[in-house]
């Protein structure tokens, strides 16, 4: 049996240095893949409204990527490639994500980030995700 803890929390997308969107950003963690973390954004939004409903949508952008990742990006700038987190003013945190179609900087409150990093660690506790992990299983996925 896998267990989820799931959040969904306000954000902001930054768009320049005077103009930003709230986003509503749902937070993913499952024991069955418990090396990474889920942020899914909603597809499409107004930057009138804040974007995407409670929950995951069928339509939103999900990005995947380590649950170290996020938690070192709590204390000090961690990330290569696609996904960057660092502190940000005060007591927000950011998270860059970088694709071919360009590049979003997404603001978070760090208080909701440590939150969920603390539900997930009370599933897996911080260096047990081995026992967790199903080799057969992700073996069976990388060759279809």
């Amino acid at each position: 049996m896998h267990a989820t803890a799931e959040e969904t929390v306000q954000a902001r997308l930054i768009l320049s240095a005077h103009r930003s969107a709230r986003l509503r950003v749902t937070l993913t963690y499952r024991t069955d893949d418990p090396l990474a973390v889920r942020m899914a954004f909603p597809g499409e939004f107004s930057l009138d409204e804040p974007a995407g409903p409670a929950g995951p949508e069928a339509d939103d952008i999900v990005w995947v990527f380590a649950r170290r990742l996020l938690a070192g990006g709590l204390e000090l700038p961690s990330g290569v490639g696609d996904v960057h987190v660092r502190p940000g003013p005060g007591r927000s945190a950011l998270v860059e994500l970088r694709a071919p179609e360009g590049t979003a900087l997404v603001r978070f409150d760090a208080t909701d980030l440590r939150h969920f990093l603390w539900r997930s660690r009370l599933l897996v506790p911080e260096g047990e995700e081995h026992l967790h992990l199903d080799a057969d299983r992700a073996l069976a996925q990388l060759l279809g």
